[in-house]
Protein backbone atom coordinates (compact mmCIF):
# COMPACT_ATOMS: atom_id res chain seq x y z
CA UNK A 1 0.00 0.00 0.00
CA UNK A 2 1.04 3.40 -0.94
CA UNK A 3 0.48 6.10 1.54
CA UNK A 4 1.22 9.87 1.28
CA UNK A 5 2.48 11.81 3.60
CA UNK A 6 0.74 15.54 3.55
CA UNK A 7 1.86 18.67 5.42
CA UNK A 8 -1.47 20.57 6.65
CA UNK A 9 -1.88 24.02 7.27
CA UNK A 10 -4.55 27.11 7.08
CA UNK A 11 -7.51 25.72 5.35
CA UNK A 12 -6.03 22.31 4.62
CA UNK A 13 -6.17 21.47 7.89
CA UNK A 14 -9.36 23.35 8.74
CA UNK A 15 -10.79 21.08 6.44
CA UNK A 16 -9.20 17.38 7.84
CA UNK A 17 -10.54 18.04 11.56
CA UNK A 18 -13.59 16.26 11.10
CA UNK A 19 -11.42 13.11 9.75
CA UNK A 20 -9.04 13.80 12.63
CA UNK A 21 -11.72 13.84 15.04
CA UNK A 22 -12.94 10.47 13.69
CA UNK A 23 -9.41 8.91 13.91
CA UNK A 24 -9.47 10.25 17.28
CA UNK A 25 -12.11 8.16 18.85
CA UNK A 26 -11.14 5.20 16.77
CA UNK A 27 -7.35 5.00 17.93
CA UNK A 28 -7.74 6.15 20.99
CA UNK A 29 -10.03 3.85 22.50
CA UNK A 30 -7.58 1.75 22.35
CA UNK A 31 -4.91 0.96 24.89
CA UNK A 32 -3.42 2.91 26.82
CA UNK A 33 -5.86 5.98 26.70
CA UNK A 34 -9.16 4.39 26.80
CA UNK A 35 -11.00 7.42 25.78
CA UNK A 36 -14.24 7.29 25.14
CA UNK A 37 -14.93 10.45 22.65
CA UNK A 38 -17.46 12.54 21.02
CA UNK A 39 -17.76 13.99 17.72
CA UNK A 40 -19.24 17.35 19.90
CA UNK A 41 -16.65 17.22 21.94
CA UNK A 42 -13.58 16.79 19.35
CA UNK A 43 -14.89 19.11 16.97
CA UNK A 44 -14.67 21.86 20.30
CA UNK A 45 -11.36 20.62 21.11
CA UNK A 46 -9.47 20.24 17.40
CA UNK A 47 -11.13 23.77 16.92
CA UNK A 48 -8.01 25.38 18.65
CA UNK A 49 -5.61 24.27 15.68
CA UNK A 50 -7.58 26.38 12.81
CA UNK A 51 -6.80 29.07 14.88
CA UNK A 52 -3.78 28.58 15.99
CA UNK A 53 -1.22 30.39 14.27
CA UNK A 54 1.91 27.92 13.22
CA UNK A 55 -0.64 24.67 14.27
CA UNK A 56 0.46 21.62 11.64
CA UNK A 57 -0.99 18.46 11.22
CA UNK A 58 1.17 15.57 9.39
CA UNK A 59 -1.32 13.48 7.42
CA UNK A 60 -1.02 9.94 6.35
CA UNK A 61 -3.28 9.00 3.17
CA UNK A 62 -4.25 5.75 1.86
CA UNK A 63 -5.82 7.55 -1.43
CA UNK A 64 -8.30 10.38 0.16
CA UNK A 65 -8.49 8.67 3.26
CA UNK A 66 -6.87 9.71 6.43
CA UNK A 67 -5.71 7.08 8.33
CA UNK A 68 -2.93 8.95 10.36
CA UNK A 69 -2.16 11.79 12.11
CA UNK A 70 0.02 13.55 13.91
CA UNK A 71 -0.41 17.32 15.53
CA UNK A 72 1.82 20.21 16.67
CA UNK A 73 1.18 23.42 17.78
CA UNK A 74 3.62 26.34 20.00
CA UNK A 75 3.26 25.29 23.64
CA UNK A 76 2.43 28.71 24.48
CA UNK A 77 -0.82 28.43 22.76
CA UNK A 78 -1.80 25.03 24.78
CA UNK A 79 -4.29 24.94 27.64
CA UNK A 80 -3.22 25.60 31.24
CA UNK A 81 -2.75 21.65 32.02
CA UNK A 82 -0.34 21.62 29.48
CA UNK A 83 1.48 25.04 29.87
CA UNK A 84 1.45 24.56 33.60
CA UNK A 85 3.86 21.70 34.72
CA UNK A 86 6.74 23.37 32.09
CA UNK A 87 6.76 26.79 33.88
CA UNK A 88 6.50 24.93 37.33
CA UNK A 89 9.98 23.42 35.59
CA UNK A 90 11.04 27.57 34.81
CA UNK A 91 10.95 26.68 31.11
CA UNK A 92 9.53 29.08 28.64
CA UNK A 93 6.68 27.77 26.37
CA UNK A 94 7.80 30.31 24.22
CA UNK A 95 10.71 28.13 23.38
CA UNK A 96 8.87 24.85 23.25
CA UNK A 97 6.67 22.74 20.50
CA UNK A 98 3.95 20.87 22.06
CA UNK A 99 3.95 17.41 19.80
CA UNK A 100 0.33 16.62 20.50
CA UNK A 101 -1.52 13.48 19.62
CA UNK A 102 0.24 10.32 16.90
CA UNK A 103 -2.55 8.53 15.85
CA UNK A 104 -1.99 5.53 13.31
CA UNK A 105 -4.41 3.31 12.12
CA UNK A 106 -3.08 -0.51 13.31
CA UNK A 107 -3.12 -1.79 9.59
CA UNK A 108 -0.61 0.63 8.69
CA UNK A 109 1.98 0.56 11.63
CA UNK A 110 5.59 -0.78 11.08
CA UNK A 111 6.27 1.47 7.95
CA UNK A 112 8.27 3.88 9.55
CA UNK A 113 5.07 5.98 9.18
CA UNK A 114 5.56 6.89 12.80
CA UNK A 115 9.43 7.98 12.42
CA UNK A 116 8.30 10.46 10.10
CA UNK A 117 5.34 12.02 11.94
CA UNK A 118 8.10 12.88 14.33
CA UNK A 119 10.46 14.23 11.40
CA UNK A 120 8.24 16.58 9.64
CA UNK A 121 6.75 18.21 13.19
CA UNK A 122 10.54 18.22 14.17
CA UNK A 123 11.29 20.41 10.92
CA UNK A 124 7.62 22.38 11.11
CA UNK A 125 8.96 23.31 14.67
CA UNK A 126 12.42 24.14 13.65
CA UNK A 127 11.60 25.98 10.97
CA UNK A 128 9.23 28.56 13.51
CA UNK A 129 12.19 28.90 15.32
CA UNK A 130 11.40 26.59 18.23
CA UNK A 131 14.59 25.14 19.87
CA UNK A 132 12.75 22.11 22.15
CA UNK A 133 9.87 19.80 21.32
CA UNK A 134 7.57 18.20 23.85
CA UNK A 135 4.73 15.41 24.27
CA UNK A 136 2.74 13.77 26.64
CA UNK A 137 1.99 10.05 27.23
CA UNK A 138 -0.16 8.81 29.54
CA UNK A 139 0.80 6.91 33.03
CA UNK A 140 -1.48 3.75 33.78
CA UNK A 141 -0.84 1.18 36.29
CA UNK A 142 1.00 -2.06 35.21
CA UNK A 143 -1.78 -4.05 36.62
CA UNK A 144 -4.84 -2.64 34.70
CA UNK A 145 -7.51 -4.86 33.87
CA UNK A 146 -7.76 -3.52 30.41
CA UNK A 147 -4.05 -3.85 29.51
CA UNK A 148 -3.32 -6.28 26.64
CA UNK A 149 -1.04 -9.05 27.47
CA UNK A 150 0.88 -8.06 24.47
CA UNK A 151 1.50 -4.60 24.58
CA UNK A 152 4.01 -2.91 23.91
CA UNK A 153 5.17 0.53 25.32
CA UNK A 154 6.74 3.14 22.92
CA UNK A 155 9.19 4.47 25.67
CA UNK A 156 12.65 3.01 23.45
CA UNK A 157 11.15 4.43 20.31
CA UNK A 158 10.94 7.53 21.67
CA UNK A 159 14.67 7.48 23.88
CA UNK A 160 16.03 6.60 19.97
CA UNK A 161 14.35 10.03 18.93
CA UNK A 162 16.23 11.54 21.38
CA UNK A 163 13.56 12.14 24.16
CA UNK A 164 13.57 11.38 27.52
CA UNK A 165 10.96 12.06 30.58
CA UNK A 166 11.18 15.25 32.04
CA UNK A 167 11.73 14.80 36.28
CA UNK A 168 8.38 15.83 37.73
CA UNK A 169 6.54 16.89 34.24
CA UNK A 170 3.30 15.36 35.04
CA UNK A 171 0.52 16.27 32.96
CA UNK A 172 -2.96 16.02 34.33
CA UNK A 173 -6.05 16.22 31.90
CA UNK A 174 -9.49 14.96 32.05
CA UNK A 175 -11.60 12.46 29.77
CA UNK A 176 -13.93 9.97 29.91
CA UNK A 177 -12.69 6.41 29.92
CA UNK A 178 -14.07 3.21 28.01
CA UNK A 179 -16.97 1.92 30.93
CA UNK A 180 -17.42 5.25 33.00
CA UNK A 181 -19.69 7.53 33.29
CA UNK A 182 -17.79 10.70 33.98
CA UNK A 183 -14.39 12.11 33.39
CA UNK A 184 -12.26 11.56 35.70
CA UNK A 185 -8.29 13.14 35.17
CA UNK A 186 -4.96 11.41 34.20
CA UNK A 187 -1.57 11.43 34.82
CA UNK A 188 0.64 12.31 31.46
CA UNK A 189 4.35 12.21 31.78
CA UNK A 190 6.00 14.72 29.65
CA UNK A 191 8.89 13.73 26.73
CA UNK A 192 11.55 16.70 25.95
CA UNK A 193 14.20 17.25 23.67
CA UNK A 194 16.33 19.89 22.50
CA UNK A 195 16.32 20.39 18.88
Amino acid sequence: MTIEIRILKGDELEAALPDLAKLRIKIFRDWPYLYDGTMEYEQAYLSRYAQTEGAVIVGAYDGDTLVGAATGEPLEQEVIQFRGPFEDKGLDPREIFYLAEALLDPAYRGQGIGHLFYDEREAHAKALGFSTAAFCAVIRPDNHPLKPDNYSPLDDFWRKRGYDKLAGGIVHFPWQDVGEDVESEKPMQVWIRSL
